[in-house]
Order: C-alpha cells, then structure tokens, then sequence
C-alpha cells in the first residue's frame, strides 16, 4: 500500500506546517483552506475512511476532538466559534483515504456546507 501525503508528513518526507503533535496525533494547517484558520487533526495511526473505524479506535477518535477543542483555544476562536468534519468517500468530499478532522473557523461559517 502506497503512503498517504500524511503518512509522508508524519515521516518528514514531505514538509508541513506543525501546529501540535504527539505519539498519536499531528496537526497541520490545510493547503486548500476555507476560512482563515483551517486545521487538519490527523492520526498517526492510518484510517482510511470512517468506515474502516473500529472498537479499538474510539479512545483515538476522541483524542481528535480534544486535540480540535485545544487548538480552538489557542487560536483564540473557541468563543467566537468554529466547525469540524470528518468527509468519508468521494460523495462526502473525501480525497485524502487516511482520516483526518478539519478543524475550520476565524469567520462567521454558513449554514448548509457544500
């Protein structure tokens, strides 16, 4: 199986923009942002869809939220506001088949997506 770009990040392989990391997660500002702050809070740990999740993958889903809800912080729009998603599959905008939660805000988000 060929290496995600993530995979190639994780790896150092390709370069990024590291905002957070640890033993099981990185995040990484998005090449194709939507709003002036938009995250990318991947695991380490490669998944390809939502799908593919498993029991033993929910403490790690989890962390991904956490990790979303510290970044929030930090970046000062925990208040203001902000979006995550997960997309699965062509149909839900999917291009990257490693997981990864879009952490989107710094502007008022409208309402439906897409």
């Amino acid at each position: 199986m060929n290496k995600t770009i993530f995979e190639k990040i994780i790896l150092r392989e390709i370069p990024a923009n590291i905002h957070f990391e640890d033993q099981d997660v990185i995040v990484i500002d998005d090449i194709n942002p939507t709003a002036p702050i938009h995250l990318l809070i991947i695991p380490k740990k490669r998944i390809e869809t939502l799908n593919d999740l498993t029991d033993d993958d929910t403490n790690l889903i989890g962390k991904l939220f956490q990790v979303a809800k510290e970044m929030a912080k930090k970046l000062n729009i925990d208040e203001s506001g902000y979006r995550t998603i997960f997309n699965c599959n062509n149909d839900g905008g999917q291009t990257v088949y490693h997981i990864h939660l879009h952490l989107i805000g710094g502007r008022l988000l409208n309402w439906p997506p897409g």
